[in-house]
């Protein structure tokens, strides 16, 4: 049985800042997340995409930000279960709290967070009927290092930012050999300025742009090395290619977080904002996983709801003590 002070349930950006809130008011954190590694979507789809909306950084790569994230948490000494989903939460008749996981790790605590963003991902996939065979073959559905495509031949389908953007910086950055880039309509979903530049390097010849088309079949010897294209007006295409990446998006799911007994509103969890309470209490919910009047995902709003919550938290574990808000310019950080 791990005990903690605080159960944070999701490693992501949000779930990361809660870790030193908490200890500014020395209160132990563990977390646990699905994923084998902390940084949530940061780390695991876009690690190496730029943010502009963190306070402090104009610009800072979602890798980066997490990488801060935990040296800031350090002197605070969290624990963490990755590679787990938390699967049950338990309220004991004393208020406090047994999360368990898929793997059956149980966890104690007073105080359980559910920082877990828009909670279970999985890939929009096309509809083509071999496209598992070459699942990590050649397939994949989200770009996490470009450097993995250098001096490959990419054909790039979506009409949104991400197959924009990553079209355009696999180009520009002349990391892979070629890129052909499939969309299903004449018009695109991302921004203007974004599909001008495509259509800047489409007729620069450094693009191969494929609009009114879809594609259909996928060909390789246990490796994928032939696209197949139906396009509205000339047919079957066959470009021969190294990669094939969907960028179709994501589907969400709240997953197990579903069951546990909480208001759900719009596939997520509702909130108190005073203090980011759900209705079970004891459990809080904050980032991308709750919904209230006015919610902005932002991560630099979960930062704040992470803030509050543990104020909340501190109060609850502690209902004798008086927490007197102490300025980090003037004290501080002191680790545990």
């Amino acid at each position: 049985m791990i005990k903690t002070d605080i159960i944070i349930i999701g490693a992501g950006p949000v779930g990361l800042f809660t870790i030193f809130e908490a200890g500014l008011l020395k209160l132990s954190c563990h977390l646990i997340d699905s994923l084998p590694q902390a940084g949530g979507q940061c780390s695991e789809i876009y690690p190496k995409k730029p943010i502009y909306d963190i306070p402090g950084f104009p610009s800072i790569l979602a890798g980066e930000l997490v990488d801060n994230l935990m040296e800031q948490a350090a002197p605070f000494k969290p624990g963490f279960t990755l590679g787990e989903a938390a699967v049950d939460i338990d309220k004991l008749e004393d208020g406090t709290f047994i999360v368990t996981t898929v793997k059956g790790t149980k966890h104690h605590a007073p105080v359980v967070i559910i920082a877990g963003g828009l909670g279970v991902f999985e890939p929009r996939k096309p509809p083509i009927s071999n496209i598992v065979d070459f699942e990590d073959k050649g397939v994949e559905y989200i770009i996490k290092d470009p450097e993995f495509y250098r001096g490959k031949r990419c054909v790039i389908a979506g009409g949104g930012d991400s197959a924009l953007d990553w079209s355009i910086f696999l180009v520009e950055n002349e990391i892979a050999s070629s890129v052909s880039l499939v969309h299903r309509n004449s018009s695109f979903r991302g921004h203007l300025d974004s599909v001008q530049k495509v259509i800047d390097l489409a007729e620069a010849g450094r693009i191969n742009l494929i609009t009114e088309s879809e594609v259909v079949g996928l060909s390789g010897d246990n490796q994928l090395d032939k696209v197949i294209i139906q396009h509205s007006k000339d047919g079957e295409i066959v470009i021969e290619a190294d990669h094939f990446i969907p960028l179709f998006g994501l589907k969400p799911s709240l997953g197990p977080i579903a069951n546990w007994g909480m208001e759900i509103e719009k596939n997520a969890i509702k909130v108190n904002t005073v203090d980011y309470s759900t209705n079970i209490p004891g459990i809080y919910a904050v980032g991308d996983v709750n919904v209230y009047e006015g919610k902005l995902k932002l991560i630099l709003c979960g930062f704040h709801e992470g803030t509050i919550a543990v104020q909340s938290a501190f109060a609850k574990i502690h209902p004798d003590k008086k927490n007197v808000l102490k300025y980090t310019t003037v004290n501080g950080v002191q680790g545990f």
